[in-house]
């Protein structure tokens, strides 16, 4: 196996409006991070400033050599009451489009990314009868503003976290333990995800459009311990086989992983002794990669195209996140190599960001930000992957 990549494989970074745009009050997640009692480290506040930022942003990674950049609409600024729009925000990310095309990077559009406006939680949220109408008609009303400068679009991120962490884990909003709920909100992502498909494709404009789907390489520790492999396969069955079938019709398939879950005959089990883990709990398992785009193309049947739309490490060492990413794209190829459609790397993140619940501790990003002045500085790791992306191979580094 070489270290070429194949002509045309893509090569990009991502964010989050929340983690990234700051001063976004108007959504559960402000809500969440305020709230008396909350888990959550610290406030998002100013975040990276990206709203206003964002056009140096975007010429910074396309200076270090991405093709591509996966950035997601604010829905809480969009609509910031029900059926009530905001021009300016539109046109915001309309400009947002703009600012990648002008700088030859392909905008990579998610529509919802974790965040939820108040008003729509207070009419039931994710687990509520009227959810999937709210999310359709501002995809709708988005797409009719942005669709012409989209390159790509993704539904729905990680829906499965946003359910499991949310709804029966109580760790994200809305903080709730109750299968019924989870099973309520499950039942409305997978909605969503299918009835929104027809609706961005109904233009303006002519692009491709995909789930993007937290996954973890589930193994059974002992590997031949039937009570192991019954518990790994439940575990990975609640958390991605609906998403994975339902995604057998579109466009692509966004495979986002970051490590392993190991799972003993009681359930899921801690890191092995003797692998690192790292600042949000897991372990360095680099190999998770591999793992999951191999699960993904085999239950999807080899019937949709892979994105690796999510993979990264968040770790105050430069180097260490350098072998890990390393590890990753050698996984990467080995897929290649037996025949899977893989069309793309995303790393995440492009900015040290906040990071949900942990606050701005975890550090994902190949650019450093200092809170205090907001001045971006490239790591080492930026300049490495940016010259694999321009190579489009590992030798390039």
């Amino acid at each position: 196996m070489g270290t070429d990549f194949p002509e045309g494989f893509r090569w990009g970074t991502a964010t989050a409006a929340h983690q990234v745009e700051g001063g976004n009050w108007n959504n559960d997640w402000w809500a969440w991070e305020h709230a008396e009692g909350s888990p959550c480290e610290e406030p998002s506040g100013d975040a990276c400033d990206q709203w206003h930022r964002y056009d140096d942003d975007i010429a910074l990674l396309a200076a270090l050599g991405f093709d591509h950049y996966r950035f997601s609409l604010e829905w809480s600024r969009i609509e910031p009451e029900p059926g009530e729009f905001s021009l300016a925000a539109l046109d915001h990310y309309r400009r947002v489009c703009a600012s990648c095309l002008a700088h030859g990077v392909e905008p990579v559009v998610t529509f919802h990314h974790f965040t939820t406006p108040r008003w729509a939680v207070a009419e039931g949220g994710w687990d509520g009868p009227r959810i999937v109408e709210r999310y359709l008609r501002f995809a709708e009303r988005s797409v009719a503003h942005l669709g012409d400068l989209i390159g790509r679009a993704c539904t729905i991120n990680e829906p499965n976290v946003v359910a499991t962490i949310g709804y029966l884990l109580g760790f994200f909003p809305p903080g709730a333990v109750d299968e019924a709920r989870f099973g309520a909100a499950t039942d409305n992502f997978l909605a969503a995800h299918e009835r929104v498909v027809p609706v961005l494709k109904s233009g303006p404009g002519d692009f491709p459009v995909g789930l993007t789907l937290s996954m973890a390489d589930y193994q059974a520790v002992p590997a031949d311990d039937d009570g192991a492999v019954a518990q790994r396969d439940q575990q990975r069955a609640l958390m991605e086989d609906r998403y994975l079938e339902l995604a057998r019709g579109d466009d692509f398939l966004g495979v986002q992983t970051y490590s392993r879950t190991r799972v003993g005959p009681g359930g899921v089990i801690g890191a092995e002794e003797g692998v690192p883990t790292l600042p949000m709990g897991y372990e360095y398992y680099p190999d998770a990669l591999a793992g999951c785009i191999r699960r993904a193309w085999e239950v999807t049947g080899g019937t949709v195209p892979l994105e690796v739309t999510e993979n990264g490490i968040g770790t105050d060492d430069d180097d260490q996140r350098i072998a890990y990413v390393r590890t990753a794209l050698e996984g990467v190829q080995a897929c290649l190599a037996e025949g899977i459609d893989v069309g793309g790397y995303t790393y995440w993140s492009l900015l040290d960001n906040f990071e949900w619940a942990f606050g701005y501790r975890p550090r994902f990003g190949i650019v450093a930000v200092d809170r205090a002045t907001q001045r971006r500085t490239v790591k080492p790791s930026g300049e490495w992957l940016g010259a694999i992306a321009r190579a489009n191979s590992l030798a390039g580094a």
